[in-house]
């Protein structure tokens, strides 16, 4: 038996010192795919599909971040043509713009992961991005590496898979983007299932409330039979009653209609009490909270109470300002991160997006405010007054007039 314990020894692998984490992430998670924890296409039906302040929500939030116009800079000087520009303005032969951004805010609104593919050919100048894709986030899985971050995502539809490397060179072909996750490493959490409860609320609300239409819009009541002391109907006497009242007097066409009774009964209506005529304040209230996931205000929804801005005017100016705006900025800033290498900008003083904000209306006051402000300003250069209104420097305006 020595011999062979001598053999085993000779033929094993050396230890090296390693984290066992590290361990841990190469034996357990290396090359392994994982789907996402979520059942998208259930939150995307009971919520997007069959929920209107979620419809409308994820509509106003993906259509106007959609709409938002960007820049090109290299550097800080402004390019007023741009391939990348082009690029977005017409990401493939099926969508223009517009179309595609809306997709891709709309999945990470409802999902909290949006995925972009890049299709590239290689060229004289080196690989070029041509089209951009956005891929349904349920179809797509990560697949970590041995140390932990994705090395590639799998792409899966009617029992095929396409394997995406993220080694390409000099554009990785799947930029993912998510909302942030406390306990998830690598899949984002989507505003919809923050917001799970309310819809369900919400939606359970609107069940009762139809059922209630449906039933002549008045609450149920009850048949008393008063016949002689002591006598109850027989089986047969109740099982036709019953079937009857579903029968002829049950359901939206037949409300209004009177009920003809004989032999003793006597209808007795059951009022509905203060608590449960609350049901309408738990649907508004419901309808306030998926609003507040979402990042819009109530009053853009045309929910009725706790309209806590003076108008219209103000919650549109709030909306665009604390939603649409920084979700579009985040969204440029990963594309032009992602998509830099190949436009042969890569270093610190490459390639970024920006948002034209002269061109959004919503925020026409505050641009009013600060060009009044900078006018009004006389300790400020004529080209730091350009700056503060994000305007370029112009030859001799360095000095103070």
């Amino acid at each position: 038996m020595a011999i062979f314990d001598r053999l085993r020894n000779l033929f094993r692998a050396p230890e090296v010192k390693a984290s066992r984490v590290a361990q841990l992430l190469a034996f357990e998670s290396g090359g392994r795919a994982r789907w996402t924890p979520r059942d998208y296409a259930a939150l995307a039906r009971e919520g997007f599909m069959r929920n209107a302040i979620v419809h409308r929500a994820v509509k106003l939030v993906a259509e106007n971040a959609a709409a938002v116009t960007f820049l090109a800079f290299e550097g800080e000087a402004e390019r007023d043509r741009h391939p990348l520009l082009d690029l977005l303005a017409r990401p493939n032969p099926r969508q223009d713009g517009a179309v595609f951004f809306e997709a891709v805010y709309a999945h990470l609104l409802l999902a909290g992961n949006a995925y972009v593919e890049a299709v590239a050919v290689d060229g004289q100048g080196g690989t070029q991005v041509r089209e951009l894709y956005a891929l349904r986030p349920d179809r797509v899985r990560v697949v970590p590496g041995p140390d932990g971050w994705p090395e590639a995502y799998d792409y899966s539809l009617a029992g095929r898979t396409v394997r995406f490397e993220q080694g390409a060179q000099p554009v990785p072909p799947i930029l993912h983007l998510t909302h942030f996750h406390p306990l998830d490493d690598h899949y984002g959490l989507s505003s919809l299932e923050a917001a799970a409860v309310a819809v369900d609320t919400h939606n359970a609300a609107a069940k009762w409330n139809k059922a209630l239409l449906d039933n002549a819009a008045r609450p149920s009541g009850a048949l008393v039979y008063t016949g002689p002391e002591g006598a109850v109907l027989s089986d047969s006497q109740f099982e036709r009653l019953k079937r009857e009242l579903e029968d002829t007097y049950q359901g939206a066409v037949n409300a209004g209609r009177p009920l003809l009774l004989e032999g003793g009964l006597d209808w007795k209506a059951m009022s509905l009490s203060p608590k449960d005529m609350d049901f309408m304040e738990t649907k508004h209230t419901a309808a306030r909270e998926i609003a507040l996931a979402f990042g819009v205000p109530p009053m853009l929804l045309g929910i009725p109470g706790d309209n806590t801005y003076s108008n219209y005017q103000e919650a549109n100016r709030v909306f665009w300002r604390g939603t649409v705006l920084p979700l579009a900025s985040r969204i440029g800033c990963a594309l032009a991160q992602w998509l830099a290498p190949a436009f042969g900008q890569g270093g610190g003083e490459g390639l970024r997006l920006v948002i034209d904000t002269d061109r959004i209306d919503a925020l026409s006051a505050d641009r009013a405010a600060l060009w009044e402000r900078v006018t009004n300003a006389p300790f400020l250069t004529l080209n730091e007054k350009r700056a503060a209104t994000g305007y370029a420097p112009l030859e001799g305006g360095d000095r103070l007039e």
